[in-house]
């Protein structure tokens, strides 16, 4: 057996050889955990009043909280722009390291409530096939940021993610179109938007046009891999024309052959920015947007109470995640009104 003696003549070994480790001065940040959230909300809503609900903050408090953030860097964290908010190269860099920051934090404080605890497994699902573009490079990357917590992707539950996630096949979802059901039982945050563009051949008749009306579509054929349902406001309002006839839709089951019909000319393919820019890049499609702005879908994060802990942690981490495409210049939505 140890002599006690001897334990404590360690222990207070392994106590001075910490404080040594300790650098001095002690570093003294400017920001708290309250401005990494703060900014994290910003991006995702891409609006004051988004992140607003998102932090149970009012308006005005997300405004000062965000000029308060900017006066202790003495740097701006956010341009104003027709498509929100939107970070500028100070606010990227803190975007980049603040997920990590609380993860870090909240893995502490877990240790010190518990100690060493068993790895939550997450099963994890996307509503859509266009996020699995991006998201499996993206859930490898993110593994340091995760501590604690195993991932796997469920995607036999692609077509009903909701269904799933209530019978308890699932644990996490990320959604864009089916709605959210009222339940106690699951949670729903929203996290980022990423913009559907109209992609044609380069040979096509709009596709010297910097932008498109409603009007230019009439006589088209749209490309699609899902059809639009009645949930999906965020892409039927920009659409909707009263006196105007229904748009034509003809339904392909995979996403590269939107892209073949479209450089074939024989439609414009409505797709994701994800799944489109690597397309562009070879100069026989182009993508195009509507006059009126471009068209941004909303995604959001949907979990199962039972594993709160461990989905904030991922919900957290994929608001950087995403990545930030740029398949369209940047152009003010048009003033004037188009018909059609």
């Amino acid at each position: 057996m140890c002599d006690p003696a001897s334990k404590a003549s360690n222990a207070f070994l392994s106590y001075t050889q910490c404080m040594k480790s300790i650098a001095t001065p002690l570093p003294s940040a400017r920001l708290d955990s309250r401005d990494l959230r703060l900014v994290l909300a910003l991006a995702i809503a891409r609006t004051t009043a988004g992140a607003a609900d998102s932090l149970h903050l009012t308006q005005p408090a997300v405004s000062r909280a965000l000029l308060s953030a900017e006066h202790k860097l003495g740097v701006r964290l956010f341009e104003r722009t027709t498509r929100g908010l939107e970070p500028t190269a100070a606010g990227r860099a803190l975007l980049d390291g603040a997920p990590r920051l609380l993860a870090d934090l909240q893995e502490l404080e877990s240790r010190l409530r518990g100690g060493e605890s068993q790895p939550q497994r997450l099963r994890l699902v996307c509503e859509c096939y266009t996020a699995y573009h991006w998201l499996p490079s993206a859930l490898q990357g993110m593994r340091a940021s995760l501590p604690g917590v195993v991932l796997s992707i469920a995607i036999e539950c692609t077509k009903d993610p909701v269904a799933a996630l209530l019978a308890k096949d699932i644990d996490v979802a990320l959604i864009s179109e089916a709605p959210t059901p009222r339940s106690r039982r699951l949670v729903d945050k929203p996290l980022f938007a990423d913009e559907v563009v109209f992609v044609m051949a380069a040979s096509h008749r709009l596709a010297a046009r910097a932008s498109l009306s409603r009007a230019d579509l009439n006589d088209e054929v749209l490309l699609t891999s899902r059809l639009p349902t009645r949930d999906m406001t965020w892409f039927n309002k920009p659409l909707s024309a009263p006196r105007a006839a229904p748009l034509n839709y003809q339904l392909l089951p995979l996403t590269e052959a939107v892209i073949d019909f479209a450089r074939a000319g024989m439609g414009i393919g409505v797709l994701s920015e994800w799944v489109a820019e690597p397309h562009l890049r070879r100069g026989d499609v182009v993508a195009r947007r509507l006059a009126s702005g471009p068209i941004c879908r909303p995604w959001r994060l949907v979990w199962r109470k039972e594993v709160e802990d461990a989905a904030l942690q991922l919900w957290q981490v994929l608001q950087t995640a995403v990545p930030r495409v740029t398949v369209l210049p940047r152009v003010r939505p048009s003033r004037q009104r188009v018909r059609g």
